[in-house]
């Protein structure tokens, strides 16, 4: 059964509700609470607010297993601000078929904002401010594929093992949208590193 919302009155807007798994700043909830930081104090005190971090709080939802924090999507687009975000754990570049096999608790979000690494929730975020990333359901193997060489020097595999196998698995990756992702979002390494072994294709 869905847990009711928690229906907190304001004479001047009945029927305010703070709804279980949403985010908000407190700068949004002054309008409705005069004593606002007084009014939010008391709400965490009582199980119907949790704090994420400064200025941000959240309605925890409840679960078989207890309370749990809310969507990481909504807790990052509140803490920005914006939805124009990628969140991404560098565990999916295992899913290009290359002896990738470490796993990351580490969750990254490419934005045009935020840097720096903030805990939301009990949860650690490294944000990255990148100029430009695609969206949700345009990343594909081609776009992983430029990303895991960008980040190259952060992985925990064997960095030369791991260029011998992308240069021979090259021709499994559709040429076109590769060729797309390194122009859109390849730094300059990865740019000198296609280019190469383009010419040595071809050579």
């Amino acid at each position: 059964m869905k847990p009711p919302d928690l229906e907190l009155f304001h004479p001047s807007k009945p029927g305010f509700r703070f709804r279980a798994g949403q985010v908000y700043r407190r700068k949004d909830l002054v309008e409705y609470f005069p004593s606002v930081d007084r009014d939010l104090g008391r709400f965490v005190q009582e199980g119907k607010l949790c704090k994420a971090s400064q200025g941000l709080y959240y309605v925890p939802k409840k679960t078989p297993f207890g309370t749990a924090p809310p969507a990481e999507q909504a807790l990052v687009a509140k803490f920005l601000e914006d939805d124009r975000f990628l969140l991404f754990n560098p565990s999916s570049y295992n899913s290009l078929g290359l002896g990738t096999t470490q796993l990351y608790n580490t969750t990254v979000v490419y934005n045009h904002k935020r840097h720096g690494k903030f805990k939301l929730a009990g949860m650690e975020f490294d944000f990255r401010e990148k100029p430009s990333f695609p969206r949700p359901k345009q990343v594909n193997r081609e776009f992983l594929l430029v990303d895991m060489l960008n980040n190259l020097d952060q992985l925990a595999e064997d960095h030369d093992q791991v260029l011998q196998r992308v240069q021979a698995k090259l021709p499994t990756f559709d040429a076109v949208r590769l060729q797309k992702a390194v122009k859109a979002y390849g730094s300059a390494r990865t740019r000198r590193l296609m280019s190469a072994w383009e010419a040595a294709a071809h050579g």
